[in-house]
């Protein structure tokens, strides 16, 4: 055979290699070994490759009451290589993984090894991840579909055959992170604040529906049905696949940073960008650095009086104070007896406010009773005892597992806790938190703290005496106020958002049944919320609202105002609404420190409301608390929170139920049958998805006068062959940055102002303010994005004289918006940097912090440190993520953003390769440095070359 002729054979194989295995990714190159296994072996190529290969020689039946299915056998691998016996179980999922998608090409024999020898090549090699399926929010979701339509459509531009682009992995989304609190305090607040919702995303959500319609292997959840990691949880989630007459673990990559909620189930995922999750969904694997995974050994018992919400907390502080940052960790020891998989996924869904990758609780008898309570059905639950016993996935204490390293912690240890005011990790004991927040008032606000009789006059309904201003220079602030005949004070330290919201909480019946006895007993004692506390409840699923319904506590909740606003992601992702009319003009003219309490997971800076400077997260039985106390300078253990009927004072300790009394409640109220009754519509929606009218047919027909949605602008016109990298010469500095700046920071989030360039670019398409809607709702449409990166209200950009997305215009030295100045660089075609610290990109998988960033023409981002989603989601973007060198940073080098700068040597880029930096300062003045490219593997390096993780997959489309 000819040279010609064997490459033309080859061609042909590999062509219907890649249309039998849905074109998924090859790492590595064809070598002489491969292409003699491919001639070799031609005979059946054709007919087996599309079934697993059984390069171990593992591959077993096992029967189960639903059939007898295949698997491959992790207890028949260790009689062969004991090492999997020492190998955490997250690992072994991992392992499984790769064995049963063993291709030679995908997954090599190196990876495989690589996986077996965990303990010598965690942290140092890649491995591929081929999820199961793929979970989606509509604020990731919607980009996601965009991104594919839009690729659909270039390939029809092109010719090419538009039925490939469907998902290959199954994807489900769920609508949950649109609803906003605009609707509180009474019963029609739920149907009201949907309605707005519908009003506002109506086309958003036509795009879904067509979506659903458009691309098999995808399904949707409407609007007002739960929140994406609860639903994920109690329904979703199988713990165990039967797939193609095999079983394999139940394993997902979710476009939340919080799907690691479902790990509490022993299902592994986690939180990807959305750039990765659409890879996934169209057949890529995930390349990723095998984690190190930290043994998290749990002891004793949880004390009277603490709940999940203060143990999550107190891991959260613990961990972070470790380093489990890309690491993985796995929770063991006899602790684990006591926390049913509600606790568990309490921990597991905070997993990105520890820093890691996965919390792992391997399967055992609370992970099968937790699924016979959710409805789950029997033959499956035995399925996956069976399965979880006989391949090593069933936790077994006996098991000799050789962490990378262990910590501990005694259940019985902890306390009643609260965190905050501006990070998950900064946690406050109860019993301190008062002079905890009188220091922070002090300290970061500069207030003289004045005891609370001096400052609060007196409020009350009609007849009640006018409440007092005090006046104190420098000190505390505290304004009169009057709505109708009630007068009060409001104070700097106001409890101004009280929150029952977010999955973290919300999904655990233990602590929202505690926040409605709470509730009971507070009304029974004659106690109220303060008046200027915004009230809400945002379940992550109807089942509880059916449990609180059927305990008779949601009238408690409602008297106290806690009125059920929506099902999905409220105040926990910003969508908490204006606070009341009167109070946000106090705060704002006043420039009053009010706060918000809230049973969520994130506090960062102007997340919750951009005019509430401390925000606390705390149990939803706390929150209850908190809106009564009406503020946070309060301590719950020897103050009262008000007086009875009676005279008498009323203690937190007087309306805090027993866990005794908790459990006797959930006991009887928590049953199959709500699972049931709530899971088996959940696809359909209500009345106003059913009569939604979405467009119909194979290519959206996009609409250029849409504000919402808009084809996405990186694959119009792409080029077949994939360009050569370049060096990037004469760039200027975008932004310098400091630490732990979060893509909260970067990414556009929450609502925005009239003179924003966002706001500014809707006036211009003839949208009133009131209909401007939030970042997150716009997702879609790329505008109005890539005006809001960068532009969060309280980034500290060193080339500015203020907080917010400003900076310098380098030419001029004119100071002026972030994209303004983006928008003048890329008339001049010229090369922008945005330069940072240490753990760049922490916070949430937002795809349009790295989408938005290539859109103003960054092309390399330098820091002493990244997050691991961000960086991947840079890559997946075509920007280039460089480190600088051990003990090096922008202080170090006397970096002051005024430079000019060249980066050099990315002709030949090799995974973690040192390039060349040259940073020219205004009067010529030279600093040279080295700098380490973040592109951790040669499929990074692939990524990066063709502009992305999607240009790439766009381009193999394009071959055939």
């Amino acid at each position: 055979m000819d040279y010609w002729s064997f490459w033309r054979l080859l061609k042909n194989i590999l062509i219907l290699w890649n249309t039998m295995r849905y074109d998924r990714f090859i790492s590595v190159s064809i070598n002489e070994k491969h292409q003699n296994r491919l001639l070799s072996n031609i005979s059946t190529t054709l007919t087996e490759e599309t079934m697993p290969q059984d390069f171990f020689n593992i591959e077993k039946e096992l029967n189960t009451p639903l059939g007898t299915h295949k698997y491959f056998s992790l207890r028949e691998l260790s009689k062969k290589r004991p090492e999997v016996k020492k190998l955490p179980y997250a690992v072994r999922i991992l392992l499984e993984n790769a064995i049963r998608n063993y291709d030679d090409f995908a997954v090599t024999e190196e990876h495989l090894e690589t996986l077996l020898n965990w303990h010598q090549t965690a942290g140092e090699k890649d491995i591929p991840y081929t999820p199961a399926r793929v979970l989606m929010q509509d604020f990731t979701g919607v980009p996601a579909v965009v991104d594919i339509a839009s690729i659909r459509s270039e390939v029809a531009r092109k010719g090419k055959d538009t039925a490939k682009t469907n998902p290959v992995v199954p994807a489900d989304m769920v609508i949950d992170h649109s609803v906003m609190v605009e609707f509180f305090g009474t019963q029609s607040s739920y149907r009201k604040n949907v309605d707005l919702e519908y009003e506002r995303n109506e086309e958003r959500y036509k795009l879904l529906k067509w979506g659903q319609q458009a691309f098999s292997n995808f399904g949707v959840v409407p609007p007002g049905m739960g929140i994406c990691h609860q639903v994920n949880l109690e329904y979703l989630a199988k713990g165990v696949i039967e797939r193609d007459g095999y079983l394999f673990p139940d394993t997902l990559v979710g476009t939340d940073s919080h799907t690691p909620m479902v790990n509490g189930i022993g299902v592994l995922g986690w939180g990807v960008g959305g750039i990765e999750a659409e890879a996934a969904m169209l057949g890529q694997p995930i390349y990723m650095i095998l984690p190190q995974v930290i043994g998290l050994k749990l002891t004793g018992k949880m004390r009277e009086g603490a709940t999940s919400t203060d143990l999550v907390l107190t891991v959260t502080r613990l961990l972070r104070d470790y380093g489990v940052v890309g690491k993985m960790v796995e929770i063991f020891g006899p602790g684990l007896e006591h926390l049913t998989v509600p606790d568990r996924g309490t921990i597991s869904n905070m997993s990105p406010e520890f820093g890691c990758t996965d919390t792992h609780w391997p399967i055992d008898d609370q992970t099968l009773a937790y699924m016979l309570k959710t409805n789950r059905p029997k033959e499956h639950v035995d399925m996956v005892e069976a399965y979880a016993k006989e391949n090593l996935f069933w936790r077994n204490p006996e098991d000799e597992i050789a962490y990378t390293d262990v910590i501990e912690l005694d259940l019985s240890t902890v306390e009643p806790t609260i965190s905050g005011p501006k990070r998950p990790q900064d946690k406050i004991l109860l019993r301190d938190a008062k002079e905890q927040v009188i220091s922070l008032l002090k300290e970061s606000h500069s207030r003289t703290y004045i005891p609370i009789q001096d400052r609060t006059g007196s409020w009350a309904y009609e007849g009640g005496q006018p409440a007092e201003e005090v006046k104190v220079e420098t000190g505390i602030k505290s304004i009169p106020m009057k709505r109708g005949d009630l007068q009060y004070n409001l104070s700097d330290g106001a409890v101004v958002i009280a929150a029952i919201t977010s999955c973290t909480n919300t999904s655990n019946p233990s602590v929202m049944i505690g926040a409605g006895l709470v509730a009971k007993k507070a009304i029974e004692r004659g106690l109220n919320v303060k008046p200027w506390v915004k009230t809400s409840l945002a379940p992550g699923s109807r089942v509880v609202t059916d449990y609180l319904t059927k305990s008779q506590l949601l009238p408690y909740l409602e008297a106290l105002k806690f009125h059920t606003v929506g099902y999905g992601c409220t105040t926990c992702i910003g969508n908490s609404g204006d606070m009341m009319p009167e109070v946000q003009k106090a705060v704002i003219e006043n420039d009053l420190v009010v706060c918000s309490a809230l049973s969520g997971n994130r506090n960062f800076e102007a997340r919750i409301h951009p005019n509430i400077k401390m925000n606390f997260l705390a149990s939803p039985m706390l929150v209850v608390a908190y809106a009564i106390a009406g503020r946070m300078d309060f301590d719950m253990n020897n103050e009262p929170l008000g007086m009875d009927s009676n005279g008498e004072n009323v203690y937190l300790k007087d309306i805090w139920p027993s866990q005794a009394e908790i459990n006797e409640i959930m006991d009887v109220v928590v049953t199959p049958e709500d699972y049931k009754r709530t899971y088996e519509t959940i696809f359909d929606g209500d009345e106003a998805w059913q009569t939604l009218e979405a467009p119909k047919g194979n290519i959206y027909e996009w609409d250029e006068n849409s504000t919402y949605i808009q084809e996405a602008p990186f694959f119009k016109n792409i080029s077949e062959e994939v360009p050569e990298p370049e060096d990037i010469k004469g760039a200027k500095v975008l932004l310098q940055l400091g630490d732990m700046v979060t893509t909260d920071h970067i990414s556009p989030a929450g609502k925005f102002l009239p003179e924003h360039p966002a706001g500014q670019y809707l006036t211009e398409h003839g949208v009133a303010q009131k209909d401007f809607n939030s970042y997150g709702s716009r997702r879609g449409n790329h505008e109005v994005m890539m005006r809001g990166t960068f532009a969060n209200v309280r980034i500290k950009n060193k080339l500015a004289s203020k907080e917010g997305g400003w900076t310098l215009y380098h030419p001029t030295g004119e100071e002026m918006t972030v994209f303004d100045a983006a928008m003048k660089y890329q008339q001049d075609n010229t090369p922008l940097v945005v330069i940072g610290g240490k753990e760049y990109g922490s916070g949430s998988s937002r795809d349009w912090a790295a989408k938005g960033t290539t859109l103003l023409g960054v092309k390399a981002v330098i820091t002493e440190s990244y997050e691991r989603i961000h960086r991947s989601n840079l890559v997946g973007m075509g920007v280039l993520p460089l480190q600088f060198m051990e003990g090096e940073s922008q202080d170090t080098l006397g970096l002051e953003g005024n430079e000019t700068f060249d980066i050099t040597g990315l002709g030949d880029l090799t995974p973690g390769k040192e390039v060349d930096v040259t940073a020219t300062k205004p009067g010529g003045d030279q600093i040279e440095f080295k700098a380490k490219v973040r592109l951790d593997s040669g499929v990074d390096v692939e990524y990066y070359k063709h502009g992305g993780i999607l240009h790439y997959v766009l381009r193999n489309f394009l071959k055939d």
